[in-house]
């Protein structure tokens, strides 16, 4: 089993989930087809999409 890592991604972006970087995403739409997946069946998580270009975190797309 690989071990977690815990460096931010350099390219593309990432599903966060409760402050845990999972899933990456090679594309904004991808990473937030995604995210809204996991919002749905999932509402009392905490999910939000990483950019690594920008370093940045932003919540869901109303």
């Amino acid at each position: 089993m690989p071990g977690r890592t815990t460096e931010l991604p350099k390219t593309g972006f990432a599903i966060e989930i409760d402050g845990l970087l999972k899933t990456e995403f090679s594309t904004k739409e991808g990473a937030e087809h995604g995210a809204i997946e996991l919002k749905r069946r999932f509402p009392m998580l905490q999910i939000r999409i990483f950019d690594a270009f920008t370093q940045s975190r932003r919540d869901l797309p109303a």
